[in-house]
């Protein structure tokens, strides 16, 4: 008798998945769509590992993938290490969220306060994206999600590397979605305003919601529906489109 081929598995990456945005975006996905959840993260093992107990309740499986999106060598050799392990399994949906703010005002700013926070979301975008998009355009599908910011579209005082960092990723989104959509694979970008993190904690959302429209902040949670209707099938027809969620700020 012959032995019955393992049913390939799909599975869907996100960058700095163990906390804020990004774990929503994990719980939301494992809800939403039939994917296996790779949760990456650099160094907090235990948020990763809490992150994956909460994507298990929410009645989805996942796994951990610890590497730096800014450490090509080693972005290069965790995902290789998967890919060896998963032989018949493919990454089908990629979500670019890892990021860092290092805030400060451009003319007291440190080279390496700009390089960090331009590494890690403009070269992780590369890293990662530019190593697993050949399987993609091979398997004629995929989705491209890269987590922006209402700072790379208007720009935000304070926050000039940020700013930069963001709008390059917005760039690279509207160009590779031209370069691949032939293929079925969509390169789409989503950009939250000030959305309740641990990253806006020191914030003073009291003084900072009479800026918007809608008088508060958003929840993680509203970004992780929109991330998952792009990396659904429905959105088949979206590419290369920067989606704002942010409460009607001028963007």
């Amino acid at each position: 008798m012959k032995e019955k081929k393992a049913e390939k598995q799909k599975y869907a990456l996100v960058t700095g998945g163990s906390r804020g945005i990004g774990r929503a975006v994990c719980i939301q996905l494992a809800k939403d769509l039939d994917y296996q959840i790779l949760i990456n993260y650099n160094s907090n093992k235990a948020a990763a590992e809490e992150t994956l107990k909460l994507v298990e309740e929410a009645g989805g499986k996942g796994e951990l993938l610890p590497f730096s999106v800014t450490d090509a060598e080693a972005v290069k050799s965790a995902l290789d290490n998967w890919h060896q392990t998963h032989e018949n399994d493919i990454i089908e949906v990629i979500v670019n969220n890892a990021g860092i703010t290092q805030d400060g005002m451009f003319m007291w700013m440190k080279y390496e306060d700009w390089s960090k926070v331009i590494d890690t979301s403009l070269n992780g975008f590369f890293n990662v994206t530019n190593h697993l998009i050949q399987k993609l355009l091979v398997n004629k599908y995929g989705r491209v999600i890269n987590m922006v910011s209402v700072s790379g579209l208007k720009g935000t005082p304070g926050q000039t590397n940020y700013s930069a960092a963001k709008g390059a990723v917005i760039g690279a989104t509207k160009a590779l979605a031209q370069e691949i959509a032939k293929r079925n694979v969509t390169v789409n970008a989503v950009a939250p305003g000030f959305i309740r993190t641990d990253m806006t904690n020191d914030l003073d959302e009291k003084e900072l919601k009479r800026m918007i429209p809608a008088n508060r902040f958003g929840e993680a949670e509203e970004v992780a529906h929109v991330v998952s209707f792009l990396a659904s099938k429905k959105s088949g027809y979206i590419t290369g489109e920067v989606i704002n969620i942010n409460g009607g700020i001028y963007s």
